[in-house]
């Protein structure tokens, strides 16, 4: 039966994996912000899963293991599938790159054409927080827009720069932050 993994056997999935170091602190580090903000929102009285979000960030980028490409997420959501990981963790692995990429960015990337915008509140924490994290450090909103803007901006355009900030309006907005 898919499960939902403890931090542990997390941390020992990214290691078992191959991911380097500089990942798994990352990892961690995007675990830290994501539980802080899923917390903050849980205390606003909006329903989320803590651990799922922590479990989720924390396995976010597995498939760095593989490669460092953009196709990361989908190499992670197959590992994640191999080691019969719960849907909900697989669906934010898969779902963490960008501020989310459409159906038709997706092709032009040369990744399956399918949606890969978070959906539940869980997945759309990770791939905030993901943003936020430059290495292990955690970095204001608008440093990881101007970063967004110049590394991501490029390939997918002005559409991307308007998620991620919608996608900061959303979760400072159920957190109580002020965008």
């Amino acid at each position: 039966m898919p499960k939902i993994p403890s931090e542990k056997e997390a941390i020992d999935l990214l290691k078992k994996t191959g991911c380097s170091p500089n990942v798994i602190k990352h990892c961690e580090a995007v675990a830290n912000l994501a539980t802080r903000i899923a917390r903050k929102i849980a205390g606003n009285g909006n329903s989320v899963d803590v651990k799922l979000v922590r479990v989720g960030a924390l396995l976010h980028d597995i498939g760095r293991a593989r490669t460092h490409g953009i196709e990361h997420a989908i190499a992670g959501a197959e590992m994640a599938r191999s080691f019969n990981l719960a849907e909900p963790v697989v669906q934010i692995i898969e779902r963490h790159i960008g501020s989310g990429i459409t159906a038709k960015e997706a092709t032009k990337l040369g990744l399956p054409k399918k949606s890969f915008l978070p959906r539940s509140l869980e997945e759309k924490i990770v791939s905030y927080s993901d943003k936020l994290i430059e290495g292990s450090r955690e970095v204001e909103f608008e440093e990881a827009l101007e970063t967004f803007s110049v590394a991501l901006g490029a390939f997918l355009g002005p559409p991307a720069v308007k998620r991620l900030r919608k996608l900061h309006g959303e979760l400072s907005s159920l957190s109580g932050e002020s965008a």
